[in-house]
């Protein structure tokens, strides 16, 4: 295995074949997702933004999705109006600026947050599904250290 002081060219490339390994397993877990998320009525990006809203203590702003998504704001414009019209959110005024706008998660849409968290965990299990308790507990560790970010099961 090649050190990280190691050139290109000085050794076997591992890291290629990796990244297409991880790339194949985006791949693969988005449509196990995606199969799961459809009789809900709801793409991938929708529950995303649904599960971001719920992050922030207030209501947040259209701008503040779109960092937050690290997406453009049409984008989110895009999605929140799907999700009002399937009355999972609402746009309401901010209280102290009438003319901003915040995102509100309804009762539709906390219903739909638990459906949601049933299709990833099904989804999840689909992609899982060949290994053991041990093997799961490691590729949440490595990826925790990929992602840096801590491994959280939700």
């Amino acid at each position: 295995m090649r050190s990280p002081q190691d050139g290109p060219g000085s050794g076997p490339d591992t890291d290629g074949p990796l990244a297409e390994q991880l790339l194949r397993l985006t791949r693969r877990m988005h449509r196990a997702q995606k199969r799961h998320l459809e009789p809900l009525g709801i793409t991938p990006a929708q529950s995303r933004l649904l599960r971001t809203v719920t992050h922030f203590p207030e209501p947040p702003r259209m701008a503040d999705l779109a960092q937050r998504l690290e997406v453009v704001p049409r984008a989110v414009t895009t999605l929140v109006d799907a999700l009002e019209a399937n009355g999972s959110v609402r746009r309401v005024p901010d209280p102290a600026n009438r003319r901003v706008v915040r995102i509100e998660l309804t009762e539709g849409g906390r219903a739909t947050l638990k459906a949601l968290r049933t299709a990833r965990r099904a989804a999840a299990e689909d992609v899982l599904a060949p290994l053991s308790t041990e093997q799961r507990a490691v590729l949440g560790e490595l990826l925790a250290d990929l992602t840096g970010a801590p491994d959280r099961r939700c």
